[in-house]
């Protein structure tokens, strides 16, 4: 399948400056830029225009991915409703080094230019500026793009002269990587539009050659209609230290079969004929989502890399009774002690004991009801009314699963 096709398959065309997408089939040079102003790592709304830089690159392309250590300073106006809190410059490159790290991982073993628009900014002249670039665009033009007229509405909170620049900034950016990167092409999401067109009426009138972009759908959770990325606790980030690789993956267990095929081919390197073959599993058993199983490990494995993936998968599929704890690697405990509460029991503590102390149950009088209900498991089997105790035998890579009712678990190391 050819790029333009493919992209076309995966809703990943949504505006372009071009008028035949088949011109995207002769691979060029190609940026995307990258804010760092609001956190040190990406989201899965992010992901997705990454994933459209690596099927480009996968095509052909020559990329440059940009990290805004410049433009962050000032402050991306698209889509925001009111003014963006400044960040200190310590903060932007805090960012820009957690950012710059995860795209270096996306793109591990692709070849691909990094670049920090920061180290050609932080010499520009402010009257350079003005004249170079400011010069050359019409206070016309810039007041009808929609993100700067919408805050300019009676309503609305305004724009500082600052964040009204800002599309000037990521205009000179898309010049410099012309002249200096052969770049010919910035890719974008839809919210970014009127700032990826700045560059091109810049590039013709500074050098008399033409210059494209092209943006994707922004993602949509169908279910809230904000943008794809958010849950209930918030965002879900690419920083297994903001959001754990577990939990990583059970949002994407968790999403709704409507969405399932989207991001099957947004967020995954599936080809189309895999796809429907996932597509037509999931018909014939909804129940068992497999759909949605196959896309949590492709995307975790994206991310995360084929062994974490590997282990969340294993975990995930213990915890809900799919796969014995016994087959189980250390590996696979160490994910589960990060989302499962970790109690430190005695050998041959009492399992009464035990349930108090991890919070399955409130009293001893409660936890011996349990027991003799036989809601309780250990190492995902019910055990028999004679078992009233933990010792070595339970361990399995020293620890032990205990489970009340059907979601309720814990970890158990014995001193």
């Amino acid at each position: 399948m050819k790029l333009s096709e493919e992209l076309k398959w995966r809703n990943q065309i949504k505006d372009t400056t071009f008028d035949d997408i088949t011109w995207l089939d002769d691979p060029k040079t190609f940026y995307l830029g990258t804010d760092c102003g609001s956190a040190d790592s990406l989201t899965i709304g992010n992901l997705a225009v990454q994933m459209l830089a690596r099927r480009l690159k996968k095509h052909g392309w020559k990329a440059v991915l940009l990290v805004g250590g410049a433009t962050s300073l000032i402050g991306d106006p698209g889509g925001k409703e009111s003014e963006r809190d400044l960040k200190s410059r310590e903060e932007i490159q805090a960012n820009v080094k957690g950012i710059a790290g995860q795209v270096k991982k996306l793109f591990n073993g692709m070849e691909f230019e990094l670049v920090d628009n920061y180290d050609w900014f932080k010499d520009i002249g402010y009257l350079d500026f003005l004249r170079e670039v400011g010069k050359t665009f019409s206070m016309t033009e810039l007041l009808q793009r929609e993100f700067i007229a919408s805050r300019l509405g009676a309503d609305s909170a305004g724009i500082s002269y600052a964040e009204f620049s800002y599309n000037l900034i990521q205009g000179y950016d898309f010049w410099h990587l012309f002249k200096n990167h052969g770049v010919v092409m910035q890719i974008g999401g839809s919210d970014q539009w009127g700032n990826m067109l700045s560059g091109i009426p810049l590039i013709r009138k500074k050098e008399g050659k033409e210059a494209h972009a092209l943006s994707m759908p922004l993602v949509i959770n169908k279910a809230t209609g904000a943008k794809f990325g958010k849950s209930e606790g918030g965002a879900i980030w690419l920083d297994a230290n903001k959001t754990s690789v577990f939990q990583f993956y059970q949002f994407w267990i968790n999403v709704d079969d409507e969405a399932v095929e989207e991001y099957l081919k947004i967020y995954t390197e599936l080809e189309k004929p895999e796809v429907d073959e996932v597509m037509a599993e999931q018909k014939r058993n909804p129940g068992l989502r497999p759909a949605q199983k196959r896309l949590a490990f492709e995307v975790t494995a994206i991310v995360h890399g084929v062994d974490k993936a590997e282990s969340v998968k294993n975990a995930s599929d213990a915890l809900f009774g799919l796969k014995d704890y016994k087959d189980l690697s250390g590996a696979d405990f160490k994910e589960l002690a990060g989302e499962l509460p970790v109690v430190e029991a005695a050998h041959n503590a009492e399992l009464v004991d035990v349930l108090i102390e991890g919070k399955l149950a409130s009293s001893k009088t409660e936890a011996k009801r349990f027991l003799e209900d036989s809601a309780v498991y250990v190492n995902g089997s019910q055990i028999p009314m004679s078992k009233t105790t933990l010792d070595n035998d339970d361990l399995i890579h020293d620890f032990v699963v205990i489970r009340r009712g059907k979601n309720e678990s814990i970890l158990v190391t014995l001193k």
